[in-house]
């Protein structure tokens, strides 16, 4: 989506800024007050997939969602910055451009790979991460060959974002892709995740993100990692199995992995009640012992 273009109908649009830099035209929410707390969505999400929990959480924080570059309202400002390194850079970079100082950071999927990556070193060093089933797994063999390689064909060719954009942003496929990660969303789900996939410049930024990615530095890091960590999984989840949370952990000093139950890699949008208890749980004594 533009960043121009009218949240009209967006969660949480009374909350939203937009910011014209630095590097990228960012798309915000704040809400509440209190130490800041940081969310960061997964690959192919935006801000809607906090749309249960910012309200909740701001009772005790002042909560900072913000779409990923190229991913729902926040627009690229240079396309070789969608992996994971520059991605925590310039998200780093706007936390300290806008003075916003995490107590902790909550990242989904891929967005849990960016809280790791910008506590690993830096101005947030060491700051509480939260991850909800977490993507720290890479691909092995031949797929890890193919799959990057692919992804930044689809991204270079003009038209293939806009045609993905009309396949798959059908109410059909987008059923099919959610039942694909194990979970189970309500119509208001299923119709957000519809107008993200219908979108060219967002197909466009998912893609660009998934040809860059590359986890292996972070991977070698994490022996080393200096924060504390909790991991969440979902015991239904078929995108990212529970397991890559439970060997990821292992490899951590001061890291642990838990079970949500038999949720799927949507596990807040699907179950937000029992995540968010979760969520204030955690938060409260990582942040009391950090």
């Amino acid at each position: 989506m533009h960043w121009g273009r009218d949240l009209k109908g967006w969660p949480h649009a009374s909350a939203s800024s937009r910011l014209p830099g630095p590097v990228h035209r960012w798309h915000v929410q704040v809400m509440g007050t209190g130490p800041d707390l940081l969310l960061l969505h997964g690959a192919g999400g935006s801000t809607h997939s906090w749309r249960h929990q910012m309200a909740t959480l701001a009772g005790s924080w002042r909560v900072i969602a913000l779409d990923l570059p190229g991913h729902g309202f926040s627009t690229l400002g240079l396309h070789n910055r969608s992996g994971l390194e520059a991605m925590a850079q310039d998200v780093a970079t706007l936390c300290a451009a806008q003075s916003w100082n995490p107590s902790a950071i909550v990242g989904h999927s891929a967005g849990a790979a960016v809280a790791l990556r910008m506590t690993f070193d830096g101005a947030l060093q060491g700051r509480p991460v939260v991850g909800l089933n977490a993507a720290l797994g890479s691909f092995s063999g031949l797929a890890g060959l193919l799959f990057p390689m692919m992804a930044q064909v689809m991204a270079a060719a003009p038209f293939i974002p806009s045609l993905m954009a009309r396949r798959v942003g059908t109410e059909a496929q987008i059923a099919r892709l959610i039942q694909a990660t194990g979970s189970v969303l309500d119509a208001e789900g299923h119709h957000l995740y519809r107008q993200l996939a219908s979108d060219t410049d967002h197909i466009s930024g998912t893609l660009r993100m998934m040809a860059q990615w590359d986890l292996e530095p972070l991977r070698a890091d994490l022996p080393d990692h200096p924060s504390q960590v909790r991991l969440f999984t979902g015991d239904r989840d078929t995108t990212v199995p529970p397991i890559v949370s439970v060997e990821a952990a292992s490899m951590m000093p001061r890291a642990s992995a838990d079970t949500l139950g038999t949720l799927g890699h949507l596990a807040h949008e699907e179950a937000p009640d029992l995540v968010n208890a979760r969520l204030i749980e955690a938060l409260t004594s990582l942040t009391q012992t950090s």
